[in-house]
């Protein structure tokens, strides 16, 4: 484990109190760290054909972006436009849904789900898809959402045919109470994340991400030096490492970059087993998660290879000069562009002009 100065220069600036940490993962390449869990999939073919099949999802496009990072490219896969949903969660949840619609029907159509009820908790992307999936094929989408998501947000949900649920102070308490709801009503719970006995959806909607891998994979011009993926529970950068494993092998390197308020997963790696990550609310809200999916812990632990935590000041200091740059997004859907941005990050991970990297923008500005 490495760890930076708590001061340090950056760029004519200065950060004061904060640590940019580093961990070597010492599971790379090995066993499950989880026994009871499964690795993620990497059934790319399974996936492109009920997507291309069900859903609207045409190819997002891989950008070549100068002048960010000192190096030799700078990569940034461009999920903003995904489905029109605003973020590649769109390739998830909508994803298990239309699954469930192709195990009933040959040809799924917007009554072919009729009468099923999909429940979950929501702070961002992920209800979005949960309630396209449900509206495209005519099931009902129940969300969840704690008091602190804006009514904007709510108001986006409601657009997608899903009825909202306010409930509790936070993203935790409001997933309690979706986990209750469909206990007493025989609903499904359509989780992003997976808990000991929650396996089967959270692996098959992380399956559905291997679209947007794969596209990336078929993109780039040349193979990755390395892959910076931001996580929150881990969905997305346990499906892309996975796959990015099967087409490229131990060439690059990847790095996991997490928000210093909720290192769910370096914590994890670094005790050998799932823990929770608690601290302060991060601006990276929609990577503010303080418990990691299994799933991903374990595909994370075999296939990653560093895990690094960002404060929100690195982050929202990278900001400007991204949007400047022609991909603006959250200070969640740009972490792993603003940890390449950082020259103390590079420096650390031994990343020099040479490099040729590639990022995923996660999501649309606000």
């Amino acid at each position: 484990m490495t760890e930076l100065d708590e001061y340090v220069h950056v760029n004519g600036d200065h950060r004061e109190d904060t640590k940019l940490k580093i961990s070597s993962n010492p599971y790379r390449g090995g066993q499950k760290l989880i026994d009871g869990a499964p690795f993620p999939s990497t059934n790319v073919a399974r996936a492109s054909e009920l997507i291309a099949r069900c859903l609207s999802a045409d190819e997002t496009p891989l950008a070549r972006v100068d002048g960010l990072a000192k190096v030799a490219d700078l990569w940034v896969k461009d999920e903003r436009g995904r489905m029109n949903l605003g973020s590649f969660k769109a390739l998830g949840a909508a994803y298990v849904i239309a699954r469930h619609a192709a195990d009933m029907a040959e040809e799924p159509n917007n009554t072919t789900l009729s009468g099923r009820t999909y429940v979950t908790a929501s702070a961002g992307n992920h209800g979005l898809s949960v309630a396209a999936g449900a509206k495209k094929f005519g099931a009902k989408a129940v969300v969840y959402i704690a008091e602190t998501v804006p009514e904007s947000f709510a108001d986006r949900l409601r657009d997608q045919g899903a009825e909202v649920v306010r409930s509790g102070a936070d993203y935790a308490a409001s997933m309690d109470a979706a986990s209750q709801a469909a206990r007493d009503n025989g609903w499904i719970l359509l989780s992003d994340s997976s808990w000991d006995g929650y396996y089967e959806l959270p692996h098959t909607l992380m399956e559905g991400y291997l679209k947007m891998a794969a596209e990336a994979a078929e993109q780039c011009p040349e193979t990755p030096t390395h892959i910076m993926l931001q996580a929150g529970v881990g969905g997305m950068a346990g499906a892309v490492a996975a796959y990015a494993r099967t087409v490229w092998g131990d060439e690059p390197q990847i790095i996991v970059v997490e928000p210093d308020a909720a290192p769910a997963l370096q914590a994890s790696i670094d005790a050998g087993a799932c823990v929770f990550a608690g601290g302060p609310d991060s601006i990276m809200g929609r990577l503010d998660c303080k418990e990691p999916s299994l799933i991903a812990l374990n595909g994370l632990a075999r296939d990653a290879d560093r895990f690094l935590t960002l404060s929100d000041d690195d982050v929202a200091r990278a900001l400007p000069a991204m949007a400047n740059a022609g991909i603006a997004t959250t200070a969640s859907g740009g972490a792993g562009v603003a940890a390449i941005m950082d020259d103390d990050v590079r420096a650390a991970l031994g990343i020099g002009p040479e490099a040729q990297v590639l990022c995923f923008l996660s999501e649309v500005a606000e």
